[in-house]
């Protein structure tokens, strides 16, 4: 009974922080832990190819390659985390625990059991998933060990992410984080020491990141058992059409935006290979997920920000205080904004030395390299507004919407950019794709960004029908 009462009464203390405390303050206590977890994501990332770096060119391209599928892994992560949490939180914010309870159990068990289904199909088939996702044959010795790690621990992988999103939009991001962020400290430890101390090459760096996942899995589990959050329970878990058709809708955006980054990152490395110099295919792929990555820090921290917002969104969207979800949506913009013109200034700047912080022993790497950067570097301030503007559609439920502009970036955008300005500049024309994509995304998103301003003023005069 006094553990109920204290469950309470910390659920009635998170609603009045998420609906009382002024916005900006309440989304910068909530984005900088998400800052923080996703930028330890992110400096491992760096850190895993620094190490691999180290190694030989070809074992870099063999891990870029490989990541790849760990981008559709955080796909389904985060459909289940998203889709479920985004539910949470406007469960929650309408004052529904019992539906809030149901559908963590729900979304974290499904993520789990999906997972299993990766790792099967993966272990059967992982050299034909290697040359899927782009590794030339020099290549694919590498993708191969690296990939046969990571497969064991996709079930962890999978539902680590939705545990993650699922405490975060609760509100908890302190917690969200410390469970992150011990598993990635991890994983820079134990890639120092399985591949510079014990030799163990690239299957040390994927071994490094199942060790280091499952004691993070295990964290943020032993998380959700604290007083004031949703607990995962068994007897919750109770999966229905409706459940799913939830999930689905709050979390297909997500697995449209991040399945086609994987698959985006696929056709880049095919690209690569096709418009390389003969004998440069493994420098010109290393050049393109070197970049990858180094974008991937940068919007680590857009998308914390973003995070910060959402569960602000989904308790006032929920608790019908549309005034303060439209003054978090304009406060998240500006701040992105002014985010990345300081990071695209410095990425510009500075764009050989990142590079060849990777491996400075191979010049067409970072000549390459250099371009790529350069030219992201000039247009990545507009996904300053296309970020937040797809984070409102998708935690409103306005799921068409999100998902349309989801999957332009590295979809609609994207596809008929790499198509035609490789055909006519060559490789030149692929260093400039995503940079493009980018502008053709950020012109769907002007305008639901207007849009959204508008009806969420209406909404707070009582106006909108």
């Amino acid at each position: 009974m006094q553990d109920t009462n204290s469950d309470i009464l910390r659920s009635e203390a998170r609603y009045r922080r998420l609906t009382e405390t002024p916005v900006p303050r309440l989304v910068l206590s909530l984005a900088v832990p998400t800052i923080i977890s996703m930028s330890i994501s992110a400096i491992y990332n760096i850190v895993d190819s620094w190490f691999v770096g180290h190694i030989s060119t070809v074992a870099t391209a063999g891990v870029g390659v490989a990541f790849a599928y760990q981008s559709l892994i955080q796909a389904t992560g985060f459909f289940f985390g998203h889709g479920s949490g985004n539910y949470m939180s406007r469960a929650l914010g309408a004052r529904d625990a019992e539906g809030a309870g149901k559908m963590a159990a729900t979304g974290f068990l499904s993520s789990f059991l999906i997972g299993l289904v990766f790792m099967v199909l993966g272990m059967l088939f992982v050299t034909p998933l290697s040359r899927l996702l782009g590794a030339t044959p020099d290549v694919v010795p590498y993708s191969n060990a690296y990939l046969r790690w990571i497969l064991i621990a996709t079930p962890f992988l999978i539902s680590q992410m939705t545990l993650n999103n699922q405490l975060r939009l609760q509100g908890n991001a302190m917690l969200a984080m410390i469970g992150i962020a011990v598993g990635m400290v991890l994983n820079i430890f134990f890639d120092w020491l399985l591949i510079n101390r014990l030799g163990m090459g690239v299957s040390g760096a994927s071994l490094a990141t199942l060790v280091s996942q499952f004691i993070s899995w295990c964290l943020l589990l032993w998380a959700t058992t604290l007083p004031g959050n949703v607990h995962i329970s068994l007897r919750n878990f109770a999966p229905s059409l409706e459940r799913y058709r939830e999930i689905g809708a709050g979390g297909l955006p997500s697995l449209m935006r991040q399945s086609l980054s994987s698959i985006s990152a696929i056709c880049m490395n095919w690209a690569a290979a096709s418009y390389a110099l003969e004998g440069q295919e493994a420098s010109t792929i290393a050049a393109f997920t070197v970049v990858a990555r180094v974008m991937q820090t940068a919007m680590a921290v857009i998308l914390g920000v973003g995070q910060g917002f959402q569960p602000v969104c989904g308790f006032n969207w929920g608790a019908r205080l549309y005034g303060r979800v439209r003054e978090s949506y304009l406060f998240t913009i500006g701040l992105c904004v002014v985010i990345l013109i300081v990071t695209s200034a410095a990425g510009w700047i500075f764009a050989p030395e990142i590079i060849a912080f990777f491996r400075d022993e191979d010049p067409e790497l970072i000549r390459i390299g250099t371009v790529v950067l350069r030219w992201q570097c000039v247009a990545f301030p507009l996904v300053g507004l296309t970020t937040p503007t797809n984070m409102l559609l998708q935690n409103i439920r306005r799921t068409g919407r999100a998902t349309l502009l989801a999957m332009t970036r590295h979809g609609i955008a994207f596809y008929p950019t790499l198509i035609i300005l490789p055909a006519i500049w060559g490789l030149k024309g692929l260093e400039a794709t995503m940079a493009t994509a980018d502008v053709l995304t950020f012109s769907l998103a002007l305008p639901f960004a207007i849009g959204m301003i508008r009806e969420l003023s209406a909404r707070e005069r009582g106006q909108f029908t």
